[in-house]
Formats: C-alpha cells, structure tokens, sequence
C-alpha cells in the first residue's frame, strides 16, 4: 500500500506535469489551428450563455481558490486566521463555486449529448473533458461531507503539504496523504488525470487569455444600404 500510495501521490503527480507542459507546447508548435475552444455556439445557443457564464465563473474560483488555499504556507496566514477557519471559508467559497460549476457543467455536458447537431460537431475527447470535469466537481462537493466532520483544519494542512511538497520538488510527498480518506484522493487523482490529458483537449485555450481584448476599441458593424 505504501507502494502504491507512493506511485500515485508521489510519482504521478510528475508524469501528469511533464505531459501537461511538453503537450501543451508541442500542440502550440505543431497544431496552432486546433488551439481553440470549438464553441458551438452558433449551433445551439439555447441556455448557453446561462451554462457557460455559470461554468467558467464557478471552475475559475475553485481553480484560484485551490492554487492559493493549497500553496499558501501555513506562517502566511497563521497570524490571522486558523487552519479550521480557513477550512470553513475555503467550504463555503469553493461550495458556492463547486455548485454553480455543477449547474453549468452538467448543462453543457446534456446539450452536447443530447442534441444532435452538437453531438455530430463533437469529438470523443470533447465530450469527455466535460464529462470528467463533472465528476471531479462532484468529487469535491462531496468531499465537504468529511470536512465538516473534523473543522479542526487539520486534513487541509495535509493536503496543502502534499500540495507543496509536489511544487516545491520536496521529498516524500505522498507520506502527507497516508492514511487520509479515499474521497480526497480520488479528487486528487481525477486532477491529475485532467493535468495528464490537458494537452489533448479544448482546455488548451486556456492558454491564450486576450488580455489585449479588454482594451480594444468597439467594432463598428453597418448595416448594408
């Protein structure tokens, strides 16, 4: 078990990192015309923009929330704020996110297989990502079940070790997570696996924020005489 808990925690978290930075810069390099989100939009705009805002507005705070909650050093916020009272904000923060990602995943995720125009437009790994992102929000939904149940913040402190321990290329990662519950590791290792087949999905237009768009002057559209 020791074993196996090393591999997963320890070693995988590697594996997942490197595809994710080789890939992403071998697609950038060799399949520029790919490196798009592939909106559909023009399909079916029926609650899209309902499911979309509610989507990436809930998948951007968890993702923020968990970079900064995990790789912020205890010393940091010690002096101000509890582990427990940091895990209560972190439940509250991320379940407000967790449930609007839900909503809007799950709306995506039924319009892409159940209406055909979409469907037929849509790739495996398409469908797929939006799929395992659902599950993953799930996971950690449900991982606030266990979390009310010790509000000592002690469980947080292990995973933002482990968390750090990965980044920070520190010895013995995984030991930070012997023993934990089974939920916490299965929405590790759903995160990871979406690190792993980052490079090969839509999700690589994340890359490409238009920081310029929001700066850009208005597009003036005539009507023909």
């Amino acid at each position: 078990m020791n074993y196996l808990n090393t591999l997963l925690f320890g070693l995988y978290p590697y594996l997942a990192g490197t595809v994710f930075l080789i890939g992403s810069l071998v697609r950038f390099d060799h399949g520029q015309y790919s490196w798009k989100a592939g909106s559909s939009q023009l399909l079916s705009s029926k609650h899209m923009r309902l499911a979309s805002n509610l989507f990436h507005v809930g998948i951007l705070v968890i993702f923020f929330g968990h970079l900064v909650g995990l790789l912020t050093p205890h010393w940091v916020y010690a002096p101000f704020m509890s582990a427990g009272t940091k895990q209560l904000v972190a439940i509250l923060i991320g379940g407000l996110a967790g449930l609007m990602c839900l909503v809007g995943g799950t709306m995506l995720a039924h319009r892409r297989l159940t209406n055909p125009r979409i469907r037929a437009s849509s790739s495996p790994m398409d469908t797929a990502i939006i799929l395992l992102l659902v599950v993953q929000v799930i996971l950690g939904l449900l991982t606030i079940i266990p979390a009310l149940g010790h509000l000592d913040g002690g469980v947080m402190l292990r995973l933002a070790n482990w968390a750090q321990a990965i980044v920070f290329f520190q010895g013995g990662a995984a030991v930070n997570l012997e023993g934990i519950g089974l939920i916490y590791k299965l929405h590790i290792l759903v995160g990871l696996t979406i690190v792993l087949i980052f490079p090969f999905t839509r999700l690589v237009h994340v890359w490409s924020i238009p920081l310029g768009y929001l700066g850009r002057r208005y597009q003036i559209v005539r009507r023909r005489g």
